[in-house]
């Protein structure tokens, strides 16, 4: 018989390992070619495997839950063959059996890496094997690790930041001097003391899911991390609303793709970054890391009601239909969960609409490691005053605001209204006579 062996497959350039969430086929179950065998999920993005050949789900190596390195083989597939069933078959190499012996020594070292497995479950992070392997050899529990903070991506705790918590975990404490007391309230060194949580017969408790645990854990340490200062602005996007219904059919038609504001948002905001550079950057202790690359995340609302932000890479450099396009397929593959690992990476900026569920504007989270997140309220119409060279006027026009939260530690006050003055300049002098 003809073994074909599954590969936990690289999901990225800082990937090394994925979780195992739910296995879609049982054992001795036939598979067909390219159907998907299991979930697996990572701290960026969730997908499945699917199978390149067909046969028989011969063997599976790793639970549900369990966490594999990438190149580690995950199941057997038997692909069978014309003299399988026969008795007097000649085959004396059994070069697929040897295959499977190879792939259960390969799969042990991670076993021996992982944390017990009831501690394991109530993790909220991830956590490498070479990280885990340190926690087990210095009897660190599960608990004690979630305490500690995470200079990875996405508060991902890195082997120097675990060597660093056991070095100053090994140091004796030095009590300060008295005279430094006054300096340093007991407040501010004090942990906060959260209140009680009352759980009633009629209230329903359930976990959150992997996915949710990701966002709230990314939503604190971004607070955490960043002081926020949000600042708001009116735009009259008249021109832009005008626009957009006198191409929308004719686009349709010609492209196949249909044009929302999005990409009109998302070129005003490339071009405005382009032209305040600070805002499209990242801050690493006292450095300022000024990004050449203008890559706009777009937050996407999934249909269980989690969030996921594609990127669009290069922005500045695309036109409104490629925008457009670009739009489209990534928010379409975000609502069908099939985003790639590439199509949620190295975003520069990021931008939330809230308009889209009838809000008028937001104060949005900071998506560590920027530095600032524009927010899109809905487009009401307004009856607003123009002033025009026979006197002022009150007219109907669509109006909108624009919300941007900033990180003060880099972008100031001034830095902060100038840009975002700037996208409403871009909207509001739109041009409405343009051919696209």
């Amino acid at each position: 018989m003809t073994n074909f062996e599954i590969i936990m497959p690289k999901m990225g350039e800082s990937v090394i390992e994925a979780t195992i969430i739910r296995w879609l086929k049982k054992e001795g179950e036939i598979i067909k070619e390219d159907d998907p065998i299991c979930e697996i999920a990572t701290d960026k993005v969730d997908s499945e495997i699917p199978s390149p050949v067909e046969g028989v789900l011969k063997k599976i190596l790793f639970a549900e839950n369990d966490v594999v390195p990438v190149g580690a083989v995950i199941a057997i597939i038997d692909m069978g063959d014309e003299d399988a069933g026969e008795p007097g078959a000649d085959k004396p190499e059994k070069p697929a059996e040897k295959k499977e012996v190879v792939t259960e020594t390969t799969a042990q070292p991670v076993e021996t890496q992982a944390l017990p497995v009831d501690e394991q479950v109530t993790s909220t992070r991830f956590y490498s094997p070479l990280v885990k392997s340190i926690a087990k050899e210095e009897n660190i529990s599960v608990a004690e690790l979630e305490t500690i903070p995470g200079s990875g991506k996405n508060g991902r705790l890195t082997k120097d930041d675990l060597l660093q918590y056991i070095k100053n975990r090994q140091q004796p404490v030095v009590q300060p001097p008295a005279v430094s007391k006054p300096e340093v309230p007991k407040a501010v060194t004090s942990p906060a003391t959260l209140p009680p949580v009352t759980v009633s017969g009629d209230d329903e408790v359930f976990e959150m899911d992997r996915m949710r645990r990701l966002i709230a854990d990314h939503m604190v340490q971004s607070v955490h991390t960043s002081p926020h200062v949000t600042s708001f602005i009116e735009v009259d996007v008249t021109n832009v609303v005008k626009w957009r219904e006198s191409i929308k059919d004719s686009f349709l038609k010609r492209e196949g793709e249909k044009i929302t504001y999005m990409p009109i948002f998302i070129e005003a905001t490339a071009k405005a970054l382009k032209e305040f550079p600070n805002v499209n950057a990242s801050v690493d202790g006292y450095k300022v890391i000024r990004r050449k690359k203008i890559n706009i995340g777009m937050a996407t609302a999934l249909p269980n009601g989690n969030l996921i932000v594609p990127v669009i890479k290069n922005a500045d450099q695309k036109n409104l239909v490629g925008l457009a396009k670009d739009v489209n397929s990534l928010a379409n593959k975000a609502r069908n969960s099939k985003l790639d690992p590439d199509d949620i990476q190295g975003g520069t900026f990021t931008i939330t609409n809230f308009g889209t569920f009838d809000s008028i504007t937001g104060t949005p989270i900071i998506n560590q490691p920027q530095v600032a997140i524009l927010g899109i309220g809905a487009i009401k119409k307004k009856p607003v005053v123009l002033e025009t060279k026979d006197g002022d006027v009150i007219a109907v026009r669509h109006m909108m605001i624009l919300s941007l939260s900033y990180d003060h530690r880099i972008v100031d006050g001034a830095l902060g209204g100038m840009f975002i003055r700037r996208i409403a300049q871009l909207l509001e002098n739109f041009n409405i006579e343009m051919a696209i």
